[in-house]
């Protein structure tokens, strides 16, 4: 029997479809339900990687909250994104990955039974780990369009602000694609004000933007500095995903809290992946650019092929949904369909905020190049026409 803790822990989806299309070893297999990709990391990362580990210093559990190299650039990174300056000895800690940052910051700063702000849908791990920290998921819809997801705001400003302590915000989301406009933003820091809470912004994908978008940082905006806390990851922009780094900068009080529960938690990053993400912060050659444009040309693509189903436009991040309840499926039965019918693997998104979000599946665009992509309407179509 398990314990209360994880009464409401549930799958992610992920795991399964993974185990079950590597057990296919079938290379038709189109592999787009997990957050992997094929684009390469930065040299300079590599370069480093390399070296720290023939370095005995990097075989080693100190410092416990980061190299100051890496404490360094996050803080550097997080100050140009949100035009502020942070002192990264007492306003930066290192986490070993970003979830990882995302459950210590929330461990630091919830009460049993406090209430945290999530968009509907968005990323079970994050649900799961509201719930870990004694969290209360309390969600803000986002509505979907054939232009895209809308964050709203009618229903933002329904919400009763006393019980919830946290916002936890991603732009873009997870697995919408959704990018949060000027206005969105501006709804969700007024909101947060009233709110007195804490919010923390998931940038773990806050450069992938697609059609030219912004960068809007939620700490830019007036009065949020000591009221936004940053986690950030090297897994998605920088493409790092193996070598599990994350930071989390903010206000000091809290990143003194945050430090705390990572001492007790995961203890240390990863010894030999440190220098690697901070040369990849500091790289002006860091493959950004040049990743959103490939990743925006597989987007464009799969939009044009799957053209005659309900997908709803990403205008960020490595993912977007599909909604095959029209179709007379829900996600698990269209998720089979598209494996055994189409060489697709695809995972639907039981549990991914609340009960709408079984009409949908995942379609994932960063491991996949263009020409395997082609073709996938027709796939889609002799497994759910």
């Amino acid at each position: 029997m398990s314990v209360s803790r994880l009464e409401f822990i549930t799958k992610i989806g992920v795991e399964d479809m993974g185990d079950l299309a590597d057990s296919l070893d079938d290379p038709k297999v189109l592999r787009l339900e997990n957050l992997d990709t094929d684009l390469r990391p930065p040299r300079s990362a590599l370069a480093a990687t390399k070296q720290a580990v023939d370095d005995d210093d990097a075989n080693s559990y100190l410092p416990f909250f980061g190299l100051d190299s890496i404490r360094q650039a996050s803080a550097r990174l997080v100050g140009r994104q949100s035009g502020h300056t942070y002192d990264w000895k007492t306003e930066c800690v290192i986490s070993a990955g970003g979830l990882s940052g995302v459950l210590n910051v929330l461990l630091a700063t919830l009460e049993p039974g406090d209430e945290v702000l999530l968009t509907d849908p968005t990323y079970v791990g994050l649900i799961n780990r509201v719930r870990l920290a004694g969290g209360v998921p309390r969600y803000v819809p986002l509505i979907p369009s054939p232009e895209g997801w809308r964050l709203d705001l009618a229903a933002l400003d329904q919400i009763a602000p006393g019980p919830v302590k946290v916002a936890l915000i991603m732009s873009p989301s997870m697995p919408t694609g959704a990018v949060l406009t000027e206005d969105e933003w501006q709804a969700i820091v007024t909101w947060c004000q009233r709110a007195e809470c804490l919010l923390i912004n998931n940038s773990a994908m806050e450069r992938i933007l697609y059609d030219d978008r912004p960068v809007i940082h939620p700490a830019a905006f007036p009065g949020m500095r000591e009221h936004v806390v940053t986690v950030g990851s090297a897994s998605k922009e920088y493409r790092m995903i193996g070598w599990r780094v994350g930071w989390v900068v903010g206000p000091a009080a809290v990143v003194a809290d945050t430090a705390r529960v990572s001492i007790s938690n995961v203890v240390c990053q990863t010894g030999i992946a440190m220098d690697a993400v901070a040369a990849a912060i500091d790289d002006p050659d860091d493959g950004i650019r040049s990743s959103v444009e490939t990743w925006q040309q597989r987007r464009d693509l799969l939009l044009d092929e799957l053209a005659d189903f309900k997908v709803i436009p990403p205008h960020g991040g490595w993912s977007f949904l599909v909604d095959v309840s029209s179709l007379g499926f829900d996600g698990p039965t269209a998720s089979r369909r598209l494996l055994e019918l189409g060489k697709i693997a695809a995972t639907a998104m039981v549990n991914w905020g609340t009960d709408h979000t079984r009409n949908y599946v995942r379609v994932v665009f960063s491991n996949e190049p263009l020409e395997r992509l082609r073709g996938v309407g027709e796939r889609f179509r002799a497994a759910l026409t």
